[in-house]
């Protein structure tokens, strides 16, 4: 069953000329005003100008009049419709296979085969709305198994991110407002007009006096929202991308014959991007059937390839999730990202040293879930917590090391835990802690080790500091603790004590 991402941005004019003057202070009001003739209205309002009392629709000259210093730009459709393209060919790059424009103010995709990349679905909302926060644009995001349903939750609740669970559509939607329907203004006017309130009420009667009365389009909403009546989606795709097609003239279902063909297309798709002298690291296969639906396959790669036997695999592995149902008519095979691919020529010495290309198991695992995979790199910092940092898998080395004067652990706990510690204060190591609820008893320690508090990152650290012990308990287990404060003053710390790491 498809699951569609609606991408609401409620605010995209208003953020859109945030974006290009970053010197518009955030509490100036900010409103876009279209014109027809000479009516000027309110097209759009940023939340400054929203808390004022100002609404889309109000006379241009009444908002004017009521705010003090009211900043009107006039609205800019192409610019803004632009924009809405560049956001959607950045979410096709990042998150699904299959994306479109959701004029004038969203973006749809389905990430059926796609979200178990970014963690499932409710880490995929969050880091999407996220995402658009942080390049300064306000959305919000719901998910559901139809286009109609996961359009009207993501503007008709407050929430930043909605899921409606599989199946549960209609429980969803009942109690939505008809505004939600995607029906023209005269249409639902005309309806509350009758009576009705809510998607519920209206899919509760008959068909037909609907039908007569407004035409087709009341009940081919309605049925789009509940998934009864398809409506595809269709991709949109850059100029320069590289893709190729295959159409079938009798449809294709069986899963040997699906193999073949992506083969040819993975072949064919490699002697494009040979031409191009590049490689790909992201590809999608799209699988139209003959009902006219889309599904779709993602495949990421840890660096630029375009080894065919290695690009077919990947797609091989995962063919039963392709339902091909009453067939398959065509098949796409797109690089969504390629980069430029650079032979390296081997080593002519006659003894070489072997080194071991971990990145087909990068590929392997990251397909199942790419936000899984990742290497540690060091960072200059004392604090152990701050003197890590995740990288790409294959990104090149960062020409920072480690200090190995001191003992460090092989697992470094995600924050530090408090324990109960039995000690002699200022300098001695404990002789007994207890951590989970197990007490345990110090049979060997080493320390202390004092590292004191980046005063650069944070006012509070200025005199802080840690007192670090390497100790042995007597299961052989070694240990990683330390104590808040040097164990005198208690303006460096609260002579606490954590523990911070476990040695292998």
């Amino acid at each position: 069953m498809a699951r569609v991402v609606s991408v609401f941005l409620p605010t995209l004019p208003t953020d859109r000329i945030r974006r290009a003057d970053p010197s518009l202070s955030v509490e100036t009001p900010l409103v876009i005003v279209a014109r027809s003739g000479s009516k000027r209205w309110i097209a759009a309002a940023d939340q400054p100008a929203i808390k004022l009392g100002l609404r889309v629709g109000m006379p241009a000259a009444k908002a004017q009049a009521l705010v003090h210093g009211l900043m009107m730009i006039d609205a800019d459709p192409a610019a803004d419709l632009a924009t809405l393209e560049r956001l959607a060919l950045w979410v096709l790059s990042q998150y699904s296979p299959v994306v479109a424009l959701d004029s004038p103010d969203g973006i749809v995709m389905d990430t059926e085969g796609a979200d178990h990349l970014q963690g499932g679905e409710e880490l995929m909302l969050s880091g999407l709305v996220n995402r658009f926060r942080g390049r300064g644009l306000s959305a919000r995001a719901a998910i559901a198994d139809t286009w109609g349903a996961a359009h009207a939750l993501a503007r008709s609740t407050g929430r930043e991110t909605v899921i409606a669970p599989r199946g549960a559509t209609a429980k969803a939607v009942n109690r939505l407002p008809l505004s939600s329907l995607r029906l023209p203004a005269e249409i639902v006017a005309s309806l509350s007009t009758l009576g009705f309130a809510t998607v519920g009420d209206l899919a509760a009667t008959p068909r037909a006096p609907l039908t007569l009365r407004f035409g087709p389009e009341v009940g081919r909403r309605l049925d789009q929202m509940f998934g009864r009546l398809a409506e595809p989606i269709d991709p949109i795709r850059p100029a320069d991308i590289v893709e190729v097609q295959k159409s079938f003239a009798e449809p294709i279902g069986a899963p040997e014959t699906i193999e073949k063909y992506i083969n040819r297309l993975v072949r064919q798709l490699c002697q494009a991007l040979e031409k191009r002298g590049l490689g790909v690291r992201r590809v999608d296969l799209i699988v139209q059937r003959v009902d006219n639906t889309l599904q779709s396959l993602r495949a990421g790669t840890a660096k630029p390839v375009r080894d065919i036997a290695w690009l077919t695999k990947l797609f091989r592995d995962r063919i039963e999730r392709i339902e091909p149902g009453f067939g398959i008519e065509k098949l796409s095979l797109a690089a969504v990202i390629a980069e430029p691919l650079v032979k390296v020529q081997s080593a002519s010495s006659l003894i070489e040293e072997q080194v071991t290309d971990v990145t087909p198991l990068i590929d392997v695992l990251g397909n199942r879930g790419g936000q899984r995979i990742f290497r540690v790199a060091p960072v200059a910092s004392d604090v152990p917590e701050r003197s890590v940092q995740r990288i790409a898998p294959t990104a090149d080395e960062i020409g920072t090391t480690w200090p190995l004067h001191w003992p460090r652990p092989a697992r470094l706990l995600a924050h530090p835990e408090l324990i109960e510690v039995i000690a002699l204060l200022p300098d001695h190591p404990p002789v007994s802690f207890t951590w989970r609820s197990k007490r345990r008893r110090v049979k060997r320690a080493d320390g202390p080790e004092r590292i004191f508090g980046e005063w650069w990152q944070r006012s509070s650290e200025w005199i802080a500091v840690r007192d670090y012990f390497v100790i042995e308990d007597d299961t052989g287990e070694s240990f990683w603790i330390f104590r808040s404060g040097d164990g005198v003053d208690e303006d460096t710390g609260s002579h606490k004590w954590f523990l911070h790491g476990v040695f292998a």
